[in-house]
């Protein structure tokens, strides 16, 4: 049996167990009195018709908590948490919260530095000598700020064709880094999203510590804040009570999507509803870290060139509709969650989600407004525009089987430990990984020996001093320039 169906059975065994209360979704729980309330009767409506597509017996759904002056003003499950054994969503229902695990580490090695065993500026080889000498600039603030340059760990293993059925841990994960021969740019320069960055520092938190990472956050801040059910998932067999599968597909198509990880740092996070308040409430009182922590986690990073990017520690700080915010969220396999605080309304919205198809940024941005109404001063902003002008990769017809020929081969990454096997298709140039089942189509850019792959993977093809070509690079969004050389 392996890991994948071997957790899946514990969670649905599990999740089937503590079905105590009752089988219709939408349960309801207001622990608020009601003079602390801010949802009234018709708040209460507006804010249930966000979720009327998801609440079925039929679809995953969503945990919504409302959190205001510390405490908890309205939480409901929308959807089930189990469609196999109709288990719905309740409040106490356990997601894994994917990168919302960020502030969390974020926190850890904070709370490191507090203690006086890490520092802000420490180069990451100082705990971390497995990386080559790419590495000697990174310093620990590139990892929280996301401005190391470190190729992601997630792209890579798409690039690779690597399935979901392996548990990776962050000592794979640091492995797979140390193959790596470049970084994408100069430590600093830029900012791009970096799962690999937020692996390698709870790594450097847990060598730094002497204490293995989740048990560090678990005895430093899961346990302070009364956070019963919250924990890094570093044990793919380990029993999660009233555990939420997630799901991918769509509505009467539904397939099983509940990711294998032990993992922690990027992500790894395992948390319900009142758990996430006392979390967020922690950041009004200062009980774990002390204000001066809480402002430092609310820092913004900045490049060397000066400019100050919109992201801290683990959090994104911006702006919506007049209003100042805080907000992060996360996602692996069907699981999505977002949390989105309002500081100067002591009031945030948290969804807990367990759909591939669910968008809970905007989900909580509708409940806002619902919850805050005239309190903002700004109007509705417009749904982003689709795409950056200019940026479009445009498409050509196909190409002659004889220019086909002179891609078909196979390439190998030493840094991926993977090949890519071309070979002519009816129309275009095919690829083909070893986890594919079926070919996947090249099809043909603007640029010479460019192609644009199903996936986002975008396929430079190089030649040698003779025009033959020996080699093939690899640009896929938060991985540049990966090399797979002609056998």
């Amino acid at each position: 049996m392996n890991a994948r169906l071997f957790s899946v059975l514990f969670c649905a065994a599990v999740v089937a167990g503590v079905a105590s209360r009752s089988a219709t979704s939408g349960q309801e729980l207001r622990l608020a009195p009601p003079a602390s309330r801010i949802a009234s009767a018709a708040s209460d409506f507006h804010i249930d018709k966000v979720f009327s597509s998801l609440n079925s017996k039929d679809s995953p759904g969503c945990a919504l908590g409302v959190f205001r002056d510390g405490a908890i003003t309205y939480q409901r499950g929308y959807g089930m948490a189990s469609l196999e054994h109709d288990v719905p969503i309740t409040p106490a229902s356990v997601f894994y919260a994917g990168s919302v695990s960020k502030q969390f580490t974020a926190m850890a090695a904070a709370l490191a530095m507090q203690q006086g065993k890490l520092s802000y500026d420490d180069p990451v080889r100082k705990y971390l000598p497995e990386l080559p000498a790419y590495a000697d600039a990174i310093k620990v603030r590139h990892l929280i700020h996301h401005t190391s340059g470190l190729r992601d760990y997630n792209t890579l293993l798409t690039i690779a064709g690597r399935r979901d059925e392996d548990a990776w841990d962050n000592r794979l994960v640091l492995q797979m880094t140390a193959r790596q021969t470049q970084l994408n740019f100069k430590p600093g320069d830029e900012y791009l999203y970096s799962n690999t960055g937020y692996t390698l520092l709870a790594t450097i938190v847990e060598r730094a510590t002497g204490q293995k990472f989740a048990a560090f956050a678990e005895a430093n801040i899961f346990k302070p804040l009364g956070m019963s059910v919250t924990h890094y998932h570093v044990d793919a067999t380990r029993l999660v009570r009233n555990r939420a599968l997630a799901y991918g597909g769509r509505a009467g198509q539904w397939t099983l999507d509940t990711p294998i990880n032990e993992r922690a740092g990027a992500g790894g996070l395992y948390t319900s509803i009142p758990d996430l308040q006392k979390w967020d409430e922690n950041f009004y009182t200062g009980r774990v870290g002390g204000h001066d922590v809480l402002k430092q986690l609310q820092t913004r990073g900045t490049l060397n060139d000066g400019k100050t990017l919109g992201y801290a520690w683990g959090l994104q700080i911006g702006e919506y509709r007049g209003l100042p915010i805080v907000e992060h969220g996360g996602s692996l396999g069907g699981y999505r969650a977002h949390i989105l605080r309002f500081p100067s309304q002591h009031t945030s919205v948290a969804l807990l989600c367990n759909a591939s198809t669910i968008a809970p940024a905007a989900l909580a941005r509708r409940v806002a407004e619902a919850v805050l109404g005239d309190r903002f001063t700004q109007p509705v902003p417009p749904p982003p525009a689709g795409g950056v002008p200019g940026t479009a990769i445009q498409v050509l017809p196909s190409i002659p089987a004889g220019l086909q020929r002179e891609y078909a081969g196979r390439y190998y990454s030493e840094e991926l430990d993977a090949t890519f096997t071309i070979t002519d298709g009816p129309q275009d140039p095919m690829l083909k990984r070893d986890t594919d089942a079926v070919p996947l189509k090249m099809e043909r850019t603007s640029v010479p020996d460019q192609f644009r792959v199903t996936g986002g993977l975008v396929i430079r093809f190089r030649r040698d001093a003779d025009e033959k070509v020996n080699a093939l690079t690899v640009d896929a969004g938060r991985v540049r320039d990966i090399t797979f050389v002609r056998r």
